[in-house]
């Protein structure tokens, strides 16, 4: 027997259907598979986030629906096609600091996220949250519950040491720059401030892509995915491509979510998006207030730290 859970657009509907199966092997299309081993024992999507609302409801009335609106409406002005070129080309020189996974795991105690309606935790617990709940349904994934714990450690770039960038160009749903911006993406109304908005080089479909083209050519609006990114494949990961496309693409809910600028993919971003869709559950359902125990879990981290990645990086 296997448990689907179909996701919706706004999270607050999650219907649960059961089909026969002769195996436990995953579906990998739109829609999440818990196998059989999770159900006795594995991640339960919970109806609601951490302040008791729908998930990713950014019109419910809440204390930080200001502070999240006010997020966007700077992001979509502020995050310009030149824009990103340039902190992309900041960026990736790496010159900032070393250390390791893990400490940089210990600075997100500092970072919480005000683009995100449903958790107010420092990173950290949202990180381990993440992972442990993919650990448990997908316990052969080692490099999946890697990516569950540094998917979102690009945060740093909010601290002065990384150049304590404003939240807006670290944090919330990212969208490609370069084309005309779709209307699924979240607060679009705030588009209509952005100066490429008007420009007739980047407000039509296509823009100056093709079809087809692939996300790897794609600029997206500059954050802590694309950070991370760069930081993992700079330092020569191990992570297969699903991971780093994850790390990549995760706040990517216009496409992953709505199945926006999907025209923009090549086949390997298709076979890659199945992965991050599956993860996409995890990533979005996990944010509460339960408490992972540091102490007990780092060790198995720590382990595949040391399978994937060199001991020190530059960021």
């Amino acid at each position: 027997m296997t448990i689907i859970v179909e996701q919706h657009n706004h999270g607050a509907e999650v219907e649960e259907k059961k089909i026969d199966s002769a195996g436990d092997d995953l579906l990998l299309n739109s829609r999440v598979v818990v196998t059989k081993s999770a159900v006795n024992d594995g991640f339960v999507v919970p109806g609601n986030n951490a302040f008791g609302h729908s998930f990713r409801d950014y019109d419910a009335e809440s204390e930080r629906k200001k502070i999240v609106q006010e997020l966007y409406r700077l992001s979509h002005i502020n995050q310009t096609y030149g824009f990103v070129k340039r902190m992309r080309e900041t960026y990736k020189k790496l010159d900032r600091v070393e250390m390791s996974i893990w400490e940089c795991c210990e600075l997100l105690n500092d970072v919480v996220d005000d683009s995100d309606p449903d958790l107010d935790e420092p990173q950290i617990e949202h990180l381990l949250q993440t992972a442990e709940a993919i650990r448990k349904d997908y316990p052969n994934e080692d490099w999946l519950h890697l990516t569950g714990l540094i998917h979102d450690l690009g945060k740093v770039l909010l601290l002065p040491s990384f150049g304590g960038l404003p939240q807006w160009a670290v944090v919330g749903d990212t969208f490609p720059l370069g084309c005309a911006f779709d209307e699924s993406n979240v607060h679009y109304e705030f588009f209509k401030g952005n100066p490429d908005y008007k420009n007739p080089a980047y407000n039509t479909k296509l823009g100056v892509y093709t079809e087809g083209c692939g996300l790897e050519n794609v600029v997206m609006s500059w954050g802590h995915d694309d950070y991370m990114y760069l930081v993992a494949k700079e330092n020569k990961t191990t992570l297969p491509p699903a991971g780093l496309f994850i790390i990549r693409y995760h706040s990517f809910y216009a496409l992953h979510k709505a199945g926006a600028y999907e025209y923009l993919m090549n086949e390997e971003d298709v076979e890659n998006l199945k992965w991050l869709q599956i993860f996409n559950k995890y990533d979005l359902y996990s944010k509460s207030k339960v408490k992972i125990d540091v102490e007990k879990v780092e060790p198995y981290y720590q382990s595949l730290i040391q399978k994937y990645f060199p001991p020190k990086l530059r960021w």
